[in-house]
């Protein structure tokens, strides 16, 4: 029986068990030996001589330039077998290389950017294309530079096998030349085949690129998926050898782009998607890993492929001593170095709490029940949202409407970074007619609740809430403004306002945002809340950031946020009504249980 090649002999190895994976890397080896099975009725050939060469390449010419093994030949990884294997190996019927699209999905520390710096190398001076473009993009110039700075290192590092105390690099050698000076470098130059390598952040442009690879790493830190897809469709526009090749840590669900993306791949290893030009390799832990992982290190290896050849078991050791005893440790190290999906990259509050709290809720149930309502009202046509909370049992269960509008709906998911019109088509944004949000539409689904709930009141940001009393004359839905105790009350709906700053409102019954946060919070931690699970809500509260006063006094920070808060704010000051009053069982907040710290 013939020796496998060494792309081949990796998948037979994870797929019999030898190499310990998860679910996606088994996947994609099993990928591999079914197309070899099947080829060449596929259409599909796997070229061992072109993935050796490939391979080659990197332990014949570069050297490692940082790390236990700098100085070193670059021997691929195991894994890097196998990526570099599969994308230089497997080729169409016309002899053009198969994968146009290729996603990198590991945890930290496991030799990613490198090795995506060598394909770029690889694929400008040596793959055999005259003229080559090659890219690095990002989401900004220091994303951009992660992977090509590793690529300049590698030019101006001695080649292996160079003696002591001797300098031979490819940069001395005339191979490349590098424009821009130590960490200035902005280009590579390869003039035996008028090639190039070049750093380009968002935004930044060149006339008629034809590029022959583009490379993007860090993916999970990108806001739009614009500049990747058109740079994906310049790939598809040439005619030979091109290819786009994206690297990422897991990234957050907030991290829409990198999410989508993320989830696009493994639906193609799953099989759920069938496109023969794109290759996946996702490096994450089982779900069934998930609850015991900072105690089952033999599942670490599943999503560090790199783990005790390049990345040291001390290192994650380290850090999950320190996640233990910090939730919110917990989660970023969950993600980045096991590949455990969370919602935010920096969330307001512990987020397990948060995911906890999650649930459905069906206004329905709550017939006879009291409730109240708050109400956020965009000036135009972002988000308008509305939070209606009810009080059963003791417990309160809060739900969320959205508004926006149908024009610029696409323009506005571009500068928000959210699948907007996605939201839009499952229902959990309503789309109104028009520029500019219709207030009668709000109107009338508070008039709705008002109609069949025991709703107390509605409060209200003072910002545009003249616009919303009109609104509810315009449709025949009575409103009335408190404006204190002493004042007559009105008929229908009474409308309360809420502070939205740091200042604490002392006057009788003033509802205020710290108070509206701290017993929001108080509410999630004690498990005494249910929020409905709506992604927009998920959404807003993965962008809350909270400003803090001289006396700790806190408040959302609309400004600062990292996008629509809208849902969280509204979700927080619907809460505070409902407990603005005593109730029973309400308690102490935990954060005045804990008494006096003397030092």
């Amino acid at each position: 029986m013939p020796v496998p090649d060494a792309t081949t002999r990796w998948a037979q190895d994870v797929v019999a068990g030898r190499i310990i994976s998860g679910e996606f890397a088994k996947l994609a080896a099993a990928r591999h030996l079914k197309d070899l099975a099947e080829s060449p009725g596929n259409g599909l050939r796997f070229d061992v001589e072109a993935a050796e060469r490939a391979l080659g390449f990197f332990p014949a010419v570069l050297t490692v330039t940082a790390g236990a093994k700098e100085g070193q030949p670059f021997l691929p990884l195991p894994w890097h077998v196998f990526v570099v294997g599969s994308l230089f190996g497997w080729k169409k019927a016309s002899g053009r290389l198969r994968f146009r699209r290729a996603w990198l999905e590991t945890g930290k520390g496991q030799a990613k950017s490198p090795l995506m710096a060598a394909v770029g190398l690889y694929m400008m001076g040596w793959h055999g294309t005259a003229r080559s473009e090659v890219y690095a993009i990002g989401q900004d110039r220091a994303t951009a530079n992660v992977l090509f700075k590793d690529a300049v290192a590698m030019c101006r590092a001695n080649l292996p096998d160079t003696p002591e105390n001797e300098s031979d690099s490819l940069v001395s050698r005339g191979e490349v030349l590098i424009r821009g000076e130590g960490d200035n470098a902005w280009k590579i130059e390869h003039p035996d085949t008028g090639s190039k390598f070049q750093a380009l952040a968002n935004g930044e442009a060149i006339s008629g690129p034809r590029p022959t690879l583009v490379t993007a790493d860090e993916i999970h830190e990108f806001k739009f998926s614009t500049p990747i897809e058109t740079w994906q469709r310049a790939i598809a526009k040439m005619p030979g050898d091109a290819m786009m090749l994206l690297g990422t840590n897991t990234p957050a669900s907030t991290q829409l782009v990198g999410t989508s993306f993320s989830e696009l791949f493994q639906r193609v290893l799953k099989g759920e998607i069938q496109d023969d030009e794109a290759f996946a390799f996702i490096a994450r832990v089982d779900k069934a890993d998930r609850e015991t992982i900072f105690d089952n290190e033999a599942a670490w290896v599943k999503a560090l492929p790199a783990l005790d050849i390049t990345f040291p078991v001390e290192n994650i050791r380290g850090e999950v001593i320190s996640a233990r005893s910090m939730t919110s440790t917990a989660m970023s190290v969950k993600r980045l170095y096991f590949g455990i999906p969370t919602g935010a990259v920096d969330f307001w509050i512990e987020e397990e709490a948060w995911a906890a709290s999650l649930g459905e809720v069906d206004p329905d149930d709550f017939r006879g029940c009291p409730c109240w309502a708050s109400l956020d009202l965009s000036k135009k046509n972002d988000l308008t949202a509305l939070t209606i909370v009810w009080l059963k049992a003791g417990k309160l269960y809060a739900k969320t409407w959205y508004w926006t509008t149908k024009d610029g709906l696409a323009d506005r998911e571009r500068r928000s970074g959210a699948p907007i019109e996605q939201w839009v088509a499952d229902g959990h944004v309503t789309a109104n007619p028009g520029a500019v949000i219709d207030k009668t539409f709000v109107a009338a689904q508070v008039a709705q609740i008002f109609d069949q709930h025991e709703l107390q009141f509605l409060a209200f940001d003072a910002a545009m809430i003249e616009d919303f009393i009109a609104a509810c004359e315009q449709i025949g839905f009575p409103v009335w403004r408190w404006k204190g105790p002493k004042e007559t009350e009105g008929e229908g709906l009474k409308l309360v306002a809420h502070a939205q700053g740091t200042r604490i409102m002392f006057e009788d019954r003033q509802l205020c945002m710290p108070r509206s946060i701290e017993r929001f919070e108080d509410a999630i931690l004690k498990k005494t809340v249910v929020i409905d699970n709506n992604p927009v809500t998920y959404f807003c509260a993965g962008n809350a950031l909270v400003v803090e006063d001289g006396q700790k006094n806190r408040a959302f920070d609309k400004k600062r946020s990292r996008g629509w808060i809208d849902g969280l704010v509204t979700s927080a000051m619907a809460v505070g009504a409902a407990l603005s009053n005593e109730r029973p069982g309400e308690g102490p907040s935990v954060y005045q249980g804990r008494g006096l710290l003397i030092l």
